[in-house]
């Protein structure tokens, strides 16, 4: 590095920078794939009536983040534009094609995917309250500051990069260590691969392993997260030291983490948190070979980049403070704009797995019917069925049902008001909320009843498979056993 200018970070610049974009462009489609049967004008939690509760008030429409909805109004074809220009946007950068101008042109376009994106999560509801929305915000604002092929990435824009690691990371690190008893006694993933939200193909093969390999899991996972991401500003000394040694250091930490997160991903689905991971850890490699542009930084751009720096040191103030609090909070924003925030994941693990089945039948008598499961894309149903592989990808209904059972209740009034919505659509037979589904057990025809049905699921051993198959259940990956019934029987009355 020389002054203000990483030269040998023009690779990592590049991985970035298309990286984040890919992310952008699976966000998108994400949304317009799901969005309008979720929070669309006939979604289940409609993003119109929020926006109604916003305008009702001066303190409700404070408490609405940033989104030009608030402006324009919803509707759901506004929401197909954004994401197809959201989409189209991202295409083009992940392609380089703005990267070949002046900086301000990727700037303009990263600010245009984040202020778009933004207006989508911020009336997404409990359906984008998840983590890495705000982790793919955060690093689409800090992209923006990377510059174009033309001159060399700034020095601290890159730092920043490493400072969003390094909270994404050591935060999820010390949740761990200040969350469950499982992390500090190293059985975590004794369970963890058996009850994380959405498994994936590889997961039951990861929770099979021998109980002194998911300790080894753990304590890896605690040298990842607390003492790597220390090291992953070594490339700093190297203004006062010869290159050579400290951006050795900082590409090893970020090797480090790249391959845990691989482990991540060859045995979950966590949207695109483990992918993201793996993007901004790159920012910390630089490849002295692969020297890139060496002109000088515009004094302009120089300007920019070292204001956002400063605008990012004062609100680094929080997040940073967050980290050594003993109430420390996970996957916050301390800031309306999703700028410096607070990450973790996992603080405790689940023991077990209990899953909700939701179930239809056509008969009139609901003690006498035929009872048929509806089929979900990736959370466990049938169990003869290997859990797939979705991520980056995120399947926001099959997550929100993971979450039902940790709050049990046999009340109607008491569900979310979400899940409610989903019922009475499923005895609609809604297109749209069936095609969220893997299968519909009824083919488009309207169920007379639905109920839920809690059961219990575990992985099931080789022995087990061993000896199922010589009674004829080959193929079976889980095992479970009914608990009770959540929810009896509700239809719609007949004039609804």
């Amino acid at each position: 590095m020389d002054g203000f200018s990483a030269v040998d970070f023009a690779l990592a610049r590049e991985v970035l920078q298309r990286g984040i974009a890919t992310l952008y462009l699976v966000a998108f489609a994400s949304s317009l794939a799901q969005f309008r049967a979720l929070l669309g004008e006939r979604g289940l939690l409609p993003a119109t009536e929020l926006l109604e509760w916003a305008r009702s008030s001066d303190r409700a429409a404070r408490l609405l983040r940033p989104t030009l909805f608030r402006w324009v109004g919803y509707s759901d074809r506004r929401l197909v534009a954004l994401c197809v220009g959201g989409i189209a946007v991202s295409a083009l950068l992940v392609a380089g094609v703005p990267q070949l101008g002046p900086p301000w042109l990727p700037m303009v376009a990263f600010l245009a995917l984040w202020l778009g994106y933004m207006s989508i999560v911020s009336i997404g509801q409990t359906f984008y309250g998840f983590g890495w929305e705000m982790l793919l915000l955060e690093a689409g604002f800090l992209a923006a500051f990377l510059g174009s092929q033309g001159q060399p990435p700034p020095v601290h824009v890159l730092v920043l990069f490493w400072w969003l690691v390094f909270r994404l990371e050591f935060g999820a690190g010390m949740i761990k260590l200040r969350g469950g008893r499982e992390w500090r006694d190293l059985t975590a993933l004794t369970y963890h691969h058996e009850t994380q939200p959405m498994p994936g193909p590889l997961s039951r093969r990861a929770h099979l392993l021998p109980r002194w390999v998911h300790k080894g899991e753990v304590l890896g996972n605690h040298v990842a997260q607390l003492v790597v991401p220390w090291f992953l500003f070594a490339p700093l000394l190297g203004l006062w030291v010869p290159d050579v040694v400290p951006q050795a250091v900082g590409a090893v930490s970020a090797g480090i983490i790249v391959l845990s997160q691989l482990w991540l991903v060859a045995t979950g689905n966590f949207a695109w948190l483990n992918w993201a991971t793996i993007v901004l850890a790159t920012s910390a490699i630089a490849v002295p070979a692969a020297r890139g542009p060496v002109g000088d930084i515009p004094a302009y751009w120089l300007a920019i980049t070292l204001a956002v720096t400063a605008l990012y040191a004062v609100l680094s103030w929080w997040p940073a403070r967050n980290l050594a609090a003993r109430d420390q909070l996970m996957n916050a924003s301390f800031n309306r704009w999703n700028l410096a925030n607070a990450y973790g994941a996992f603080g405790t693990v689940t023991k077990e797995r209990i899953e909700w089945v939701v179930e239809g039948t056509l008969g009139d008598d609901p003690l006498r019917a035929e009872w048929r499961a509806y089929g979900f894309r990736g959370k466990p149903g049938e169990v003869h069925r290997t859990p797939g592989q979705f991520a980056p990808y995120h399947l926001r209904l099959d997550w929100l049902m993971w979450f039902l059972p940790l709050r049990p209740t046999s009340s109607w009034g008491r569900l979310e008001d979400w899940f409610r919505a989903f019922l009475v659509r499923l005895l609609e037979a809604d297109r749209a909320t069936l095609r969220l589904l893997r299968a519909d057990p009824f083919e488009g025809e309207r169920p007379r009843w639905v109920r839920v049905v809690s059961y219990r699921y575990r992985f099931a051993t080789d022995a087990e498979r061993r000896a199922l198959a010589e009674t004829g259940g080959r193929g079976v990956v889980w095992l479970r056993d009914r608990r009770r019934v959540v929810l009896d029987p509700i239809a719609l009355t007949r004039e609804g």
